[in-house]
This record gives structure tokens, C-alpha cells and sequence, in this order.
């Protein structure tokens, strides 16, 4: 069995983040979603009843998925995949293409599902070909990703997340495409978002993706779904837009 050394992974990820700017609001935020994730994917192993040495895999995951958005944001300025580059894809290979994984863990054992779990833990759906092993470590991670990136687009400027102003998200409505997905209970398409105010949407879609029941309770307990549904729009037509779309989720939400 694989030795995960949590605190050598903790020493290694800071020292990694220690080559970016950390006063970069954008850096700070994806350093504090890593560290949220990775608790967050131990807290859902735990709840589906897995061992503690599945829980610490599931954990080194977390710690893991979003090496790539570092190199992303200093290169391309924007943590938007479809204006750069696929973020998971590439974090991937810095960790398994250029062996970046064995500053983290010496043991080699574990490597093909932690790099498929890093690697499609954006994707809009996981492979087919996935074991069922596989398909539980990367749907833990998927779902403890989403349920932070709620809370980051709670906690943090909308505008700085989007790189847009603030009259250009508050004035922007949501796209027809959109709308007709979010009203199906289906996650937007990258491809489907034009506007900035459509990746509010976006992010408030994902709840329809989440796989597991304490996933979905750690996101009712902490209200950032809420918070994302009262968006704040200065155009009458979007604001007629989410009421629409708070009462497509909560009826959702009663079903689950």
C-alpha cells in the first residue's frame, strides 16, 4: 500500500506555489481552493464509507488537481480553459509528463489513477473506459471540486475571477443556449457560454453534476449556492432570467 506523507505533500505544493505571486489575488485563490478541495474530497470519502487509506488517496487528489492552473494564469492571464489552455490536461502533465508526481510521493503505485482523476476532473464527462475504482477516486474529486468553486465565486470578486468590469457583468444577460441547460437540470457547455454573466450560470449548474449526498448537503449547509442564485443583475431581463433559474434548483434540490 502507497505511503502518502501529508506533510511532505503540503511542504512540496507550498514550495511549488512559492514561484508565483501570492499577493495575486488569483494565486492566493487557487492556493486556498487546493487546500479546501482536498479536505473536502477527504470529507466524501469518509461519508461513503471508504478507508482511511482511500481517504488520505482521495485527499492527495485534492492537493493535487489544479497544479496546472498556476503555469495557466502566468502564461495566459485567465483561468478560463477556452481562452487558454485545458487546465486539468495540463496539470497532469506537468505532475506525470515531467515527473513532477515523485516530488510528492515516491511510490509509483497509484500513479495511473491519480493522473486520470487530475486529469478529467474538469471534464464534462468522465471516460467510458474508466474501472469502477477509478470512476469513484475522480467523481470525489469532481464533486469536491465543484462544491468549493461555489464558494470561491462567493468569496471572491465576480469581476476578478472573469476578467470583466463591473457594468459589463451586471449589465450582461444569460444566453438563450444557457438557459435552455440550465431549465434541462444539465452543466453548461465551456462551448455554450458567451456572456460573462453566462458563467454565473455555469457555476450554478454544476450542482446538477454532483454525485454524492454529502456533496450536495455540504453545499445546502453552506449557502454560497444561495448566494450565487441572488446575483445581483441591473438588467430587468436578468433578473427575470434567475428567478427562473432559483426555481428550476430548488425544485431540484427537493429532489435530491
Amino acid at each position: 500500500m502507497m505511503q502518502i506523507d501529508r506533510k511532505k505533500v503540503k511542504s512540496v505544493f507550498a514550495a511549488y506555489v512559492e514561484n508565483y505571486n501570492s499577493k495575486d489575488e488569483k494565486v492566493r485563490l487557487k492556493i486556498e481552493h487546493t487546500y479546501r478541495v482536498a479536505e473536502l474530497c477527504e470529507q466524501i470519502a469518509k461519508s461513503i464509507g471508504c478507508t482511511e487509506y482511500e481517504a488520505d488517496l482521495s485527499w492527495l487528489t485534492g492537493m493535487l488537481h489544479d497544479i496546472g492552473r498556476f503555469e495557466q494564469l502566468k502564461n495566459y492571464g485567465t483561468f478560463i480553459d477556452a481562452e487558454s489552455i485545458d487546465h486539468a490536461a495540463y496539470g497532469a502533465d506537468i505532475l506525470f509528463k515531467e515527473g513532477k508526481i515523485r516530488d510528492y510521493i515516491e511510490d509509483s503505485e497509484e500513479d495511473e489513477l491519480i493522473e486520470n482523476a487530475v486529469r478529467f476532473h474538469s471534464a464534462y464527462r468522465l471516460p467510458e473506459s474508466f474501472d469502477e475504482r477509478t470512476k469513484k477516486f475522480s467523481d470525489i474529486l469532481r464533486d469536491a471540486d465543484k462544491v468549493d468553486i461555489l464558494k470561491v465565486n462567493v468569496d471572491f470578486p465576480l469581476e476578478e475571477i472573469y476578467n470583466v468590469t463591473t457594468e459589463e457583468l451586471r449589465n450582461a444577460e444569460v444566453t438563450t443556449e444557457v438557459m435552455k441547460s440550465l431549465q434541462e437540470k444539465q452543466a453548461t457547455l465551456r462551448s455554450l457560454k458567451k456572456t460573462s454573466v453566462d458563467h454565473v450560470v455555469g457555476h450554478i449548474s454544476l450542482v446538477f453534476e454532483l454525485v454524492y449526498v454529502e456533496s450536495v448537503r455540504v453545499v445546502k449547509e453552506q449557502g454560497y449556492l444561495e448566494k450565487l442564485l441572488s446575483f445581483q443583475s441591473w438588467n430587468e431581463k436578468t433578473r427575470e432570467q434567475f428567478q427562473k433559474i432559483r426555481a428550476v434548483m430548488e425544485e431540484y434540490l427537493v429532489e435530491m
